[in-house]
């Protein structure tokens, strides 16, 4: 700390200095006989620092800890800005006289300035929603026994009671800025409100926990957010996973698909307690699939918890939706095959993933010519973009893999923030989850019909109930 202070005097200092060389040296490589007017300007310049120096300092210490970003880098890319501007405008009159400054250089200069600190300030790790979280209290109740296996990266979850409640949330788009600071703190606020309603044994995020749009989000940064709900659901005590979404590792975002692996690995079961993260994962497409064993107090398995990427973008255009690949699928089926030969039976699973497949546009299309190809539960479709189902052009083998493999009895996606339909197609129930967005979607904020969260309930018998729970404000 008494480093960086003294930083923040040093740089201060030297503008000071350069601003009066700088001054010295012009009227002498122009050879002006004008010492009165150099000496001049030179107080001028002097008196000005001084003032700034005083007046941010102050500020520096009343405030100091009200600050959101660092007041010094803060403080000095001003009093740079101020400096540029007086080097184009009032060194140049008293160089040229009459001259005017040149105005294209300038523009340029301060475009080249503005790019910077806005990058700069996209970056920035923001913490204002810490102290929230660090207010809010424990809500597990539940003695529920958690294992991992250090060999193949399988979490095991042995419920204590017949029935285990996994609530999904989806799409929470933590912006992770000061201008984001409302929408970020209306989420976790909801988020909280759905944990004391429902008491999960498990939470599931179905992807774009974060939202690095800096258009929207006023920020690049997808590292803070993710500490920042790791921080949220470790004060709750309720364990949790989670799938990538499309927007969580966007190419132009701080933090990579390799660091960001790190860093959840970092927060995750061993340190935390509470996050699911494998510190193994197959070497398939994708990021973090993985499977968790849902098992009975008796040690029957329960549940086969899928958490498979539909991954981001492809290369083939702007934008353009991936798919969850074949080599994800044939990892789906031999788990399934092999805990079918353990268990000897076919076993029960569920499979979570971010953005739709295809069959829900399918499914959708058919419920929507009254087709009693397709059995409708909940909910409904009201999203407000182009396309009602935002799937991939790409078709994935996944579904129809599980039809065939009849182990399969429910997936759940979110994505669409406005559509949260159950539907039951060729015996499996494809769900949207209901979507806790304030933030990407313009005008989502003032939006309540598509907010909340989906409870599914695993019974000891390996059935499932599947109920939304809207929020209530």
């Amino acid at each position: 700390l008494f480093n960086y202070r003294l930083l923040f005097y040093e740089i201060i200092i030297f503008m000071i200095l350069k601003n009066i060389l700088n001054l010295k040296f012009l009227f002498k490589l122009e050879k002006l006989d004008k010492k009165t007017k150099c000496n001049k300007e030179i107080i001028n310049v002097v008196v000005f620092n001084m003032v700034y120096f005083i007046i941010t300092t102050i500020i520096y210490f009343v405030f100091e800890k009200v600050f959101v970003l660092s007041p010094s880098s803060i403080f000095v890319s001003i009093l740079s800005i101020i400096t540029i501007i007086y080097n184009y405008t009032r060194i140049n009159k008293i160089r040229y006289k009459k001259k005017k400054p040149n105005k294209i250089a300038l523009v340029i200069t301060g475009s080249v300035i503005t790019i910077l600190l806005g990058y700069s300030y996209l970056s920035k790790d923001i913490w204002l929603v810490q102290p929230y979280i660090n207010s809010i209290s424990y809500l597990n109740d539940h003695n529920n026994k958690i294992s991992y296996d250090e060999k193949t990266g399988i979490y095991t979850i042995t419920k204590e009671k017949d029935d285990f409640k996994i609530l999904q949330l989806t799409d929470i788009h933590l912006g992770g800025s000061a201008l984001s600071y409302d929408k970020d703190l209306k989420a976790l606020k909801t988020i909280y409100s759905l944990l004391e309603r429902t008491k999960p044994d498990f939470v599931i995020v179905t992807g774009d926990l974060t939202f690095p749009v800096g258009y929207a989000s006023f920020s690049l940064n997808n590292k803070t957010p993710v500490e920042q709900f790791a921080a949220f659901m470790r004060n709750t005590g309720i364990p949790w996973a989670f799938t990538y979404g499309n927007h969580d590792t966007e190419s132009y975002a701080t933090t990579d698909k390799s660091e960001l692996n790190e860093l959840y690995k970092s927060l995750s079961y061993k340190t935390s307690r509470t996050l699911l993260y494998p510190y193994i994962q197959p070497n398939i497409t994708g990021r973090n699939n993985q499977f968790i064993e849902l098992r009975n107090s008796d040690n029957t398995l329960n549940q086969a918890l899928f958490l498979i990427d539909s991954n981001a973008y492809t290369d083939d255009g702007f934008n353009k939706y991936d798919y969850i690949h074949d080599d994800q699928v044939d990892w789906y089926k031999e788990n399934i095959e092999k805990l079918n030969k353990e268990e000897n039976k076919t076993i029960s699973s569920l499979i979570f993933f971010h953005m739709p497949l295809q069959e829900y546009e399918t499914a959708y299309n058919l419920y929507e010519k009254g087709s009693n190809e397709v059995k409708y539960y909940f909910g409904s479709n009201d999203e407000k973009m182009i396309d009602k189902i935002c799937d991939s052009e790409y078709p994935s083998k996944l579904f129809n893999v599980a039809v065939q493999l009849k182990s399969t009895k429910g997936m759940f996606c979110g994505h669409d923030h406005y559509n949260n339909m159950s539907l039951e197609y060729k015996g499996i129930r494809l769900t949207y989850g209901m979507s806790i967005d304030y933030l990407a979607m313009p005008g989502i904020a003032r939006d309540t019909k598509q907010r909340g969260a989906t409870l599914i309930t695993a019974h000891k018998d390996s059935t499932i109930d599947i109920e939304q729970i809207p929020y209530k404000q």
